[in-house]
Formats: C-alpha cells, structure tokens, sequence
C-alpha cells in the first residue's frame, strides 16, 4: 500500500485555524490521489495500490458541566469522545466555522484534527466533470480497484441520520450526521440530477413540479439582479449558465436534466435555489436525501401537492 507520509494530530482552539487545518489535510490527501492517477494515464506502471484518507475532526468531553440543554446543535448531549469524517471542507467552510466554533466554546475544550482511517475514493477526489472508470480499465487492461480505493456503497448509508449510530472502532461516536463519503456520494449525484455545481445551492430551497412556477422563479431572479439593492449576486441556471448584472457566461442546455435547478445566489450562500422535481415521490425522496448532506436553512414546496419540512 502506498499512501502519503502521515501527520501527526493537531489541537485547535480556534475554529478557523481548525478549518485551515482540514482544508490542508484534505488538499493533500486528494492530490496525493490525482497526482498518481494522472502519472498512471501518462503511462507510468503502478508501483502498488494508492491510498489516501479523509482528515477527521474529533472533540472529547468528560464532564456535563458545559452542556445547555436548550442548544438544537454545536454542542454534544453527554461526556465522551466524538468525530467525524470530513470532505469538501471549502465548500463547508461557512458550517464547519460555525459547527466547530461553538463546541470548543460551549464545551471547553480544543478539537482534534488529523487523518482517518477512511479511505477516500478515487472518484471522489477528481475534479466533478472527471469520469476515471473508463480511463484507467482501457489503458491498463485490469479493474481501478486494483489500483485505488473506489465507493462502498455498502457502508455508504443514513444510519446516523436515521437513529442507528455506530461506534467507531475506538469507540468514537458520530459527531455529524452524515460521514464523508455519504456527502461526497450526495454531490455527485446532485451534479448529475440537477446538472449544477453543488457549491451553487443557497440555503434556501424551494421545489416545485410545476414548470410555471419555475418561469416564475427565472423572471423573479433576472429582475432581482437588475436592482443593486437586493443583494443577489447571479443566476445559475443547469449547464453553468451564469447570468450576473453585468452579462451571462457559459451555454445554455438543449435539454433539461432530470431535475433543473436554477440558483440566485448572495453571500454567504444565503440566497434561493429551486428544484423542478418532476412528478413522483421518488423524486422528492431522491433529491432531499442529496440536498440534506448541503445542510440548507429551510426547504418548501410549491404545488397542490405542497408539504412543509
């Protein structure tokens, strides 16, 4: 097995010195993984399997003392040891800040930052247009897994999320709701519903089956981006259409994907996504399993058929 040269853990007691951390970690450990797959299609022989894992972030407490109970979220129920698995931390850079922030204050206590013992797959550390599978078989003849680590669906799941948390191997219990190669697996299959880049969605979701409330939605978004005082920076439309005051970049699809999201985006990802789900309650399970790992502030649908969540 061949894997970069390890780091010893670190501890934090300010968040975004934390972040910088993962951030760090993660650049690495994924570069680690395109340098060698890119030297592989250069025609370079494997000199072993490639491997590279997730940075992890941890927070251990011994005492109830600092928890207040009328907190909904930075901060865990009982003593113990805590972590999680972390990926894309600058897409979650705004959450990860916050999240962390308020466990060492409200607990005391520094987080840990290092390497896990998840393996991160190789799709998952390439860029999001990069298709691997084909590349790598066609020119070596043999399957990627031999090579590198690829997604396990089979540990790939909603246990935390549904109430069925595990304990990890030292007995650390989940401190987030999804791992990271749950989300991973979430934004590339939002990239492939929606044909937009997960870093587009607001916290802000509004979905709809109906095509006229999405004309709606464009019509609302273009004459937002003509007012300098709403706030509202662009419109990404599917394909990476991007509309700002100023002109539009990119080209516009010919046909729509499954599920066509539009996003007027501000800062800080507080502005408005819509999402035409189609007709079927598949669809709606579908996308709020995916939309879920982006952590947005509220979602809604529009229709005869609306619910609230």
């Amino acid at each position: 097995m061949i894997d970069p040269d390890s780091e010893p853990d670190r501890l934090f007691t300010d968040a975004a010195e934390a972040v910088a951390e993962l951030q760090a970690r993660y650049t690495a450990a994924t570069g680690f993984l395109r340098g060698h797959f890119a030297r592989v299609m250069q025609g370079a022989f494997p000199e072993g399997r490639y491997r590279a894992y997730y940075p992890m972030v941890s927070v251990a407490t011994g005492s109830f003392a600092k928890v207040d109970s009328r907190l909904s979220f930075g901060h865990v129920t009982e003593p113990g040891t805590y972590s999680t698995t972390i990926t894309r931390p600058e897409l979650f850079a705004g959450y990860l800040t916050q999240q962390i922030g308020l466990l060492i204050q409200n607990h005391g206590m520094p987080v840990r930052v290092g390497a896990s013992d998840t393996a991160i797959p190789l799709h998952f550390a390439m860029e999001e247009d990069a298709h691997v599978v084909g590349s790598i078989e066609d020119t070596l003849h043999r399957p990627l897994r031999d090579i590198f680590d690829v997604p396990d669906l089979g540990t790939t799941d909603d246990h935390i999320v549904n109430g069925s948390p595990r304990l990890g191997p030292d007995g650390a219990r989940p401190l987030a709701p999804f791992t990271a190669q749950r989300i991973d697996y979430s934004l590339a299959r939002l990239a492939h519903y929606t044909a937009t880049s997960p870093a587009h969605f607001q916290n802000h979701v509004l979905f709809t089956n109906y095509q006229f409330y999405m004309d709606e939605f464009i019509d609302f978004a273009r004459a937002a981006l003509r007012d300098p005082a709403s706030g509202y920076e662009s419109l990404v439309e599917p394909g990476g259409y991007v509309t700002t005051r100023t002109g539009s970049t990119g080209v516009q699809l010919a046909k729509a994907p499954q599920m066509p999201a539009y996003h007027l985006t501000r800062r800080e990802t507080s502005g408005i996504t819509m999402v035409n789900i189609g007709v079927g309650p598949s669809n709606a399970k579908t996308i709020t399993d995916h939309i879920a790992v982006l952590r947005p502030h509220v979602w809604l649908m529009l229709g005869h058929c609306a619910g609230l969540r």
